[in-house]
């Protein structure tokens, strides 16, 4: 029960890899505050887990909404906040370079790079004050080596993966650590989804043939499963990670090694 009597806010948890981050940690003994775009989809997920897990929606990249978030969170759960998971995200549209507009780069960075910001802003107060606490921020393999066609993108979990490294450091001896996960491509994600798509278009190839590519890169031989993420995810959120901080933890098959 690595979780036990703990209370997590799990950010972007209606999507398969937040939702199974969330089921996780109530399984094992903690309580869960979510947080999505739709409340409609946060009530389902809730309902899903069952009674330790409740959720308010919000857009990451309104202070005002994290706030709120933050604050129903600590009246719904008795006040502490003893971890934190960044997994809100967007990948955006796959276009070269040139034909990104200013709009769309402008919301990849709000979403994935402010959306964490805020939250680290307004829960690091509470992590403070009682005396302990775990952040796990979400970059992404193409956050160690910038992708193809995804610049907008890579670019912003590189900043996520620095951003963690910075906190990191300043709350070494506060009894926080603050880690980030990298993954590489992952099966049954809404990102991979639209990726591959973007990659069908641009790339003028069947989504299986996009697929096999993708799998020959990677030396174990096939993508990451959403249980890949979440079981690491998990265990830089438990204690038995307490020596660990200011890491980017590649979960790649191999394909990323630095």
């Amino acid at each position: 029960m690595e979780f036990n009597g703990k209370v997590a806010l799990v950010t972007g948890a209606t999507g398969s890899i937040g939702k199974e981050i969330a089921r996780r940690i109530v399984e094992e003994g903690g309580k869960v505050f979510i947080t999505d775009l739709d409340q409609s989809k946060i009530d389902a997920v809730a309902k899903e887990i069952g009674q330790n897990c409740d959720g308010l929606a919000a857009d990451v990249s309104k202070l005002d909404a994290v706030t709120a978030v933050v604050d129903t969170c600590q009246k719904k759960f008795g006040g502490n906040i003893d971890v934190l998971i960044n997994v809100a995200g967007t990948s955006g549209k796959g276009n070269k370079i040139e034909d990104v507009d200013e709009s769309e780069w402008d919301f990849i960075y709000a979403v994935n790079v402010k959306g964490t910001f805020f939250f680290i802003k307004k829960v690091l107060p509470i992590m403070k004050k009682q005396g302990h606490g775990a952040i796990v921020n979400f970059s992404s393999k193409s956050g160690k080596t910038g992708s193809a066609l995804m610049s907008a993108y890579s670019s912003a979990k590189g900043a996520v993966i620095t951003l963690t490294q910075a906190v990191a450091f300043e709350v070494a001896k506060l009894n926080i650590r603050v880690n980030c996960v990298c993954p590489g491509i992952t099966e049954a994600t809404s990102v991979w989804t639209h990726v591959s798509a973007d990659y069908v278009n641009n790339m003028k190839m069947p989504h299986e043939e996009i697929v096999k590519t993708f799998t020959a890169k990677v030396p174990m031989g096939r993508l990451a499963h959403v249980e890949d993420v979440v079981n690491v995810a998990c265990f830089l959120a438990s204690d038995r990670a307490a020596y660990m901080t200011g890491q980017a933890i590649n979960i790649t098959g191999g394909r990323e090694m630095h």
